[in-house]
């Protein structure tokens, strides 16, 4: 088995209990795993399952990690989902009449829904480049005070001298 490195610095958000089967959830979230945030709303936004609003609450929640911490200045624009799983969460168990006596078992189930972010390549590229190619910041030279000259004087200066015979 390969090994799959992630990136050191990720964000996480995690939705408990919600009312939905790990199956159903999980067909949305392997649309969206691999892609980019803006991409992965726009999916979320045309499907048409109803735990998709669910995993995009999620996606939502993990952008607005991101850029509420200090030590990331990360723009919601430039993440990519890394990680999205479900896990199954704890079935409710009911019953129902059925005939002659009998009952049916209802189960409802719920899931645990976790989408974790990272920087895209591209963006840390470009935020790496750019304190290495933008200069130092130098001081200004320190300035001397100069005679100053007025306009006829320099005219005068550069005017060669005429000689009368």
């Amino acid at each position: 088995m390969a090994a799959v490195e992630t990136p050191e610095q990720t964000v996480r958000a995690q939705a408990k209990y919600v009312h939905s089967s790990a199956r159903k959830a999980r067909l949305i979230t392997d649309l969206i795993r691999g892609r980019s945030v803006p991409e992965a709303r726009t999916i979320l936004a045309f499907a048409t399952r109803a735990v998709a609003e669910d995993v995009e609450k999620v996606l939502r929640s993990a952008v607005a990690n991101a850029e509420s911490r200090p030590d990331l200045h990360w723009n919601g624009d430039d993440l990519y989902i890394i990680t999205a799983y479900v896990d199954e969460g704890p079935t409710l168990k009911r019953h129902r009449a059925r005939a002659r006596g009998r009952v049916g078992p209802i189960l409802k189930r719920s899931c645990h829904i976790t989408v974790e972010l990272a920087q895209s390549p591209a963006a840390l590229a470009a935020a790496q480049a750019v304190p290495a190619a933008a200069p130092k910041r130098q001081r200004a030279p320190k300035k001397t005070e100069e005679p100053t000259t007025t306009e006829t004087e320099t005219a005068e200066a550069e005017a060669p001298a005429e000689e009368t015979s």
